[in-house]
């Protein structure tokens, strides 16, 4: 006994320092969406430091002040608190509270060292150390380059080439400055933004910018690309030239028909250049198969022609451009893949790219890579995009309401039908683990559930539809056993109990008798936090599911042919009900 109480006292004191050595953070507000959440972020940066973005999960974005020890975060609460600095409903939170740091940028902070000071603290530190005796250097300050008078910067003006002139006026835009056309004529519009620009900077206010004031214009405007390492490449392999990001990427591997790019450093960026040979069939495939990809989020502007398209996937953590053009019978085109939330430094290096690109002779070799790891879930050594939950479902009625099992549609940014069609939850019973899902278009099932209406008998064969390993096999398959009960271990009446043995993928699948009536829906295999024993599973009864259909106003159809069917044909019918329904991030 003693041993045991010890052992768990042991447990409770790693437990308790494990938490301990999690940094502490002052938790300010949650948002709904990333873009909510950048907005915000952004108005308690101007007043605040230590600020941060993680995201926490189901579509929430929290803001937090941090990282610090658990002593410092307490000091930092009371104290905003009491100067209205954040909500009254701010709360210490821990690292393992949050999941990927959306901002800053390129951050990671839940493994940083807390921050024991705060700011009014660092200002007195920075004079203890003083020496006792004052040093007194003589510096000799350069002199400043004379500029020139408005007469000698009109005459230096007239030296400028019109690419030159429309660069400034491309900066004057860029600055918030210039609202017109990009013409490179100076007429009264880009002379009043070039005045504006002079005031905002401490310049006297001419109109006419001076060779060192053009300079400093275009300095501020190139400012955001430093450390980018943009250069002009010309790619052999894939027959393109192009101004590449060599500062944050660096040639990886070939793959066809990609030549990938990879991050070097702390911005998670990445460059494809595409280029095969093809036709507008191979070009639509490859439309096709790029909005697969892991890097290419599924929201976002898109548009496929005959000899082109563009691909813009927009996610919680990056975005990634696509563009693609097809000429002579060769496809060649690239991909941007940038963290979220740098936008301007993501579309000043797409322009770049974009502008430079030209076709060079050639394409990628088919066989080029040929060593490139081979994997179902790779695409030409990319990552194909998952879902985080697949299940089972079953049609209900002929516009293609589904019923599948509530744990499937938990906390989803989007649910879809057969990883095609997207649907929406229309009803769900938690506590039955049931839900049902309304596609977004109409669609025409193969066959539909009915109901069974008569009391099943004990022991009699039953048959479960589903997909077992969540879509891996591309159908569902059918798994026999027996009704062992007709109620559930503590007598409820809502559920069945059945001896056959189901993987998690089956859940949300049809249970059907020896003649293809529905009596059921199979929940999954772990109930109340425990995992069912081999060979046991429960469904949720065939007046349980009709209950949860009704509240979504869906009518049912009864089984009115109770012939039993040989297995071939059983699986036949009961396969032609059943989907697989995926939950996504």
């Amino acid at each position: 006994m003693y041993r045991i109480l010890g052992f768990l006292f042991a447990i409770i004191l790693a437990t308790s320092a494990a938490q301990a050595q999690q940094n502490s953070w002052v938790q300010i507000e949650a948002q709904p969406s990333l873009a909510r959440a950048e907005q915000s972020i952004r108005q308690y940066a101007t007043n605040l430091q230590d600020v941060n973005g993680f995201s926490i999960g189901a579509g929430w974005y929290a803001i937090a002040l941090g990282p610090y020890t658990p002593e410092r975060a307490q000091q930092i609460l009371a104290a905003y608190r009491a100067e209205r600095l954040i909500p009254r409903d701010s709360y210490i939170a821990v690292s393992s509270d949050y999941q990927q740091q959306f901002w800053p940028v390129g951050t990671n902070l839940l493994t940083a060292p807390a921050l024991s000071i705060g700011v009014e603290e660092t200002a007195t530190n920075e004079t203890e150390n003083e020496p006792s005796e004052s040093v007194v250097e003589t510096v000799i300050a350069e002199p400043e380059p004379a500029d020139e008078t408005p007469r000698e910067a009109r005459a230096s003006e007239r030296d400028l080439s019109r690419e030159e002139r429309a660069d400034l006026q491309v900066a004057l835009k860029w600055a918030g400055f210039y609202e017109g056309a990009i013409d490179a004529a100076f007429g009264r519009g880009t002379r009043n933004s070039m005045s504006a620009w002079q005031t905002a900077n401490g310049f006297e206010a001419t109109g006419i910018l001076t060779t060192l004031q053009r300079a400093e214009l275009l300095r501020q405007y190139n400012a955001v690309l430093d450390g980018m390492g943009l250069k002009l490449v010309q790619d052999s392999n894939a027959g393109i030239e192009m101004k590449l990001p060599l500062g944050v990427v660096a040639f990886e591997k070939l793959s066809p028909p990609f030549v990938h790019y990879s991050a070097t450093g702390d911005i998670d960026a990445k460059v494809l250049l595409i280029s095969q040979e093809g036709d507008s069939n191979t070009l639509g495939g490859l439309y096709d198969i790029m909005q697969t990809l892991e890097i290419v989020p599924d929201s976002g502007p898109r548009t496929l022609k005959s000899d082109a398209f563009t691909l813009i996937g927009e996610g919680a953590f990056s975005i990634s451009h696509t563009q693609a053009w097809l000429k002579n019978g060769e496809i060649k085109g690239f991909t941007l893949v940038w963290p979220a939330g740098d936008e301007e430094r993501r579309t000043r290096i797409l322009g770049e790219m974009q502008e430079s690109f030209q076709r060079l002779d050639g394409v990628l070799d088919p066989a080029a890579g040929a060593e490139t790891e081979q994997s179902i879930d790779l695409v030409a050594g990319l990552e194909i995009r998952k879902p985080r939950m697949s299940r089972s479902g079953f049609f209900v009625d002929r516009s293609g309401v589904v019923v599948t099992t509530a744990e499937a549609v938990q906390g989803c940014r989007k649910i879809t039908i057969e990883d095609v069609y997207d649907a929406e939850l229309a009803a769900s019973d938690p506590a039955l683990g049931i839900a049902v899902l309304r596609p977004s278009e109409r669609l025409a099932p193969m066959a539909v559930a009915t109901f069974q209406s008569a009391p099943p008998r004990l022991q009699s064969d039953v048959a479960v539809a589903g997909y077992s390993y969540g879509g891996v096999l591309g159908a569902p398959t059918l798994t026999f056993g027996r009704l062992a009960d007709v109620k559930g271990l503590n007598g409820e009446t809502e559920m069945k109990r059945l001896a056959l043995s189901t993987l998690e993928g089956d859940a949300g699948g049809p249970v059907v008798d020896a003649g293809g009536a529905v009596l059921g829906m199979l929940l999954p295999n772990t109930q109340n936090g425990r995992q069912l024993p081999e060979g046991v599973s429960f469904a949720a009864d065939a007046d349980a599911v009709r209950a949860v259909l009704e509240q979504a106003g869906v009518t049912t159809a009864d089984a009115t042919d109770s012939a039993q069917m040989a297995a071939e044909a059983l699986t036949r019918e009961v396969v032609k009900m059943t989907v697989l329904v995926s939950c996504w991030d």
